[in-house]
């Protein structure tokens, strides 16, 4: 399957990643950001290589529908956010123990591709940049990148039986990656010690809220904030990384409640201020 922007035309070329005959999908916007629907539109068959030819969905009698999620989960599966997650066995063969069975956990996050910068993100690559991150040849890469739909709908619509199946959010995951690349290595030593923090730390691990409300997102969050808006040689100058650590978690404590950040709970909060204190115990 592959998505395209709603008033799109389908592309006449795809990646070879893509199969002989595909199935188009038209993203519609609801009324939550970024949050959208896939509606069936066209489908493309392989004329000579890479090169494709558009079919709409009538030619085959077939009306316009929304696209639900897929796979139907089985009783094996549990959905994690838009992953699916399952328990899978192997067997390991030791030179002492002879074959010995091993459990793991598998993710999987079933999407659908969008070869193009979506409309709805279409003022992201013009907007100011502050000193120079990301610079344009990283912007550039982010966008000829696209994005994804993932299976998830928003939280207000979980309870409506169709919607709670026929919603999809927008993912930008490859774009985070890309953005998470361009960073120094004194920026991505700050992300990775702040994630440590937040995993190992005993004062933050048995905080009752910190499971449910702190994760590896708002981290990630912080820190694209944090490297937008503060020059290079903010992270560099006598530097230290518990002192940038802590200074990010009070910008984002009290930023929150002057809404300079992106607004977060009260709980979060809480969180934040104990994970800053553990921070502050090794200065």
């Amino acid at each position: 399957m592959l998505a395209i922007p709603e008033g799109y035309s389908p592309p006449a070329q795809l990646p070879a990643e893509f199969d002989s005959f595909v199935a188009v999908l038209e993203i519609i916007d609801s009324e939550f950001p970024g949050f959208v629907y896939l509606l069936s539109t066209y489908f493309l068959t392989e004329v000579t290589d890479s090169l494709y030819h558009a079919i709409p969905y009538y030619i085959f009698n077939r009306k316009r529908e929304y696209i639900s999620h897929w796979p139907t989960l089985d009783d094996s599966e549990q959905a994690h956010g838009p992953a699916v997650a399952s328990e899978r066995e192997w067997y390991a063969t030791y030179l002492h123990q002879g074959e010995v069975k091993q459990d793991f956990s598998v993710d999987r996050v079933f999407c659908c591709r969008c070869l193009l910068w979506p409309p709805q993100a279409a003022d992201w690559p013009t907007r100011h940049i502050h000193y120079d991150w990301p610079d344009s040849a990283t912007v550039d890469s982010v966008v000829s990148n696209g994005c994804d739909v993932v299976r998830i709908a928003h939280p207000l619509c979980r309870h409506d039986e169709w919607m709670a199946d026929s919603q999809w959010r927008m993912s930008f995951s490859r774009a985070e990656v890309v953005l998470l690349n361009s960073w120094t290595r004194i920026q991505q030593i700050v992300y990775h010690m702040l994630r440590v923090f937040l995993k190992s730390e005993p004062g933050v691990e048995t905080n009752d809220c910190a499971a449910k409300t702190l994760s590896n997102y708002h981290i990630k969050t912080l820190m694209l904030w944090a490297c937008e808006l503060k020059p290079r040689t903010w992270w560099s100058d006598d530097f230290n990384v518990v002192e940038i650590c802590v200074e990010l978690l009070h910008v984002w404590e009290y930023g929150s409640e002057t809404h300079d950040v992106n607004i977060i709970s009260s709980a979060t909060v809480t969180c934040w201020t104990t994970l800053t204190n553990v921070l502050l115990c090794q200065l």
